[in-house]
């Protein structure tokens, strides 16, 4: 039998919740432009129409995070060397530092809230996370290949016809 999809998602959610209500620092910037730093620090620059499918968000949308990461002096513009034309989007230094200094406050963050379980239950989660970190990878890499939305509602299911 296969693995429980229900119970499984129940705990995503939890962790999920943990990282977002827990572990986050956000700032000045919401979830979207800490993704998208993360993003351009991860792949490079990136095409603003890239960065918006990736990010599973409109181009205008994804506009308006760019120019508010620009304020910031944490993304630029770039000019793509192949093609005059195209404008490409790349994090700056200040923007890596503040990535990594957001990095920082989580690990600090999550010590501090494992610190306060007894050792075994920090054994428990260190060993559950190792052996669980590739195929959580693989489920990001293949959530992004499907290029669905966060928050996209699943298709309402199919009504059965009378003679069907």
């Amino acid at each position: 039998m296969g693995p429980d999809a229900a119970d499984m998602a129940d705990a995503f959610r939890e962790v999920a919740r943990l990282v977002l209500r827990h572990l986050s620092v956000y700032g000045d910037l919401n979830i979207t432009a800490l993704s998208t730093l993360s993003r351009l620090d991860s792949q490079g620059p990136l095409r603003l129409t890239t960065l918006a499918a990736a990010e599973g968000i409109a181009q205008p949308s994804m506009t308006q995070v760019v120019k508010r990461l620009e304020q910031f002096r944490l993304a630029r513009r770039v000019d793509e060397p192949q093609d005059a034309r195209v404008v490409m989007v790349a994090v700056t230094d200040a923007g890596r530092r503040l990535l990594e200094e957001h990095r920082q406050a989580q690990r600090d963050r999550l010590a501090e809230l494992l610190s306060e379980l007894p050792p075994e239950d920090q054994e428990v989660l260190d060993t559950a996370m190792r052996a669980a970190r590739p195929a959580i990878r693989r489920l990001l890499s293949n959530a992004a290949a499907q290029k669905t939305p966060a928050g996209a509602r699943p298709a309402p299911p199919q009504q059965a016809t009378a003679g069907a």
